[in-house]
């Protein structure tokens, strides 16, 4: 029955918004992610910006921990039947996937950099869900997933996929190396002095083990007396 609902939902897709325009457009949209290619590009180029590189690091992760759970795990787990396989008449615009169907690794993938852009802060997040939504109706369009395959592959980047970004921030950090202020060097460096000068609680906390600790807390016994 929920297959029957699905099929429905794309054989009105093709009977009322197939056009010589989309004809042209959506194969091209859904190719740029065939496997990952505008996501991975975009991670790549974050990566060789110095003030990028933290955001570029979270968004590796998080295609990294998608091409695992999504495509290593899910789809061979699943082993869903793609649906231009059980209506054979539709015809097709693109080369049929031989994988299974679900979930969308292409929508799964979109989502998961829309996501891992937002939670790094990153403003590029914006036009990235313009265009991870374009990826996913492409899927539909072209008619290689069922609507529950790229519903999934959204989703999972949001729900539970939110753990997933909890995990690459943490491989890559959780916050960005520490950049230089209006009050310039200077003023860090002031800051780093007024922080030695006060009591050092690593112990207590289990920051820093042993030696560390001890060395740490002398150097900022020395700092006090200097100043």
């Amino acid at each position: 029955m929920m297959q029957a609902a699905e099929l429905a939902v794309l054989d009105w897709l093709q009977a009322h918004l197939r056009c010589d325009f989309l004809d042209a457009v959506m194969p091209w949209i859904s190719r740029i992610c065939d496997h990952g290619e505008i996501w991975i590009l975009l991670a790549a180029v974050l990566l060789l910006l110095r003030k990028h590189r933290w955001t570029g690091m979270s968004l590796s992760f998080a295609l990294i921990l998608d091409l695992i759970c999504c495509n290593i795990v899910l789809k061979p787990l699943v082993g869903r039947i793609r649906p231009f396989l059980v209506n054979t008449a539709v015809e097709l615009l693109t080369a049929p996937p031989a994988d299974a169907s679900f979930p969308s690794g292409h929508t799964a993938a979109s989502f998961a950099a829309v996501f891992a852009l937002r939670a790094s802060g990153s403003p590029l997040w914006k036009p990235a869900l313009v265009l991870a939504a374009g990826i996913a109706f492409s899927r539909l369009y072209l008619y290689v997933h069922w609507p529950t395959d790229v519903l999934h592959g959204a989703v999972e980047n949001a729900f539970p996929g939110g753990r997933r970004r909890r995990l690459g921030r943490r491989a890559a950090g959780r916050r960005p190396p520490p950049q230089a202020g209006a009050a310039g060097p200077q003023g860090i460096a002031e800051k780093t002095d007024r922080t030695a000068c006060r009591p050092v609680r690593a112990a207590s906390r289990g920051v820093l083990p042993g030696l560390k600790i001890f060395l740490h807390s002398e150097d900022a016994r020395h700092r006090c007396h200097a100043q």
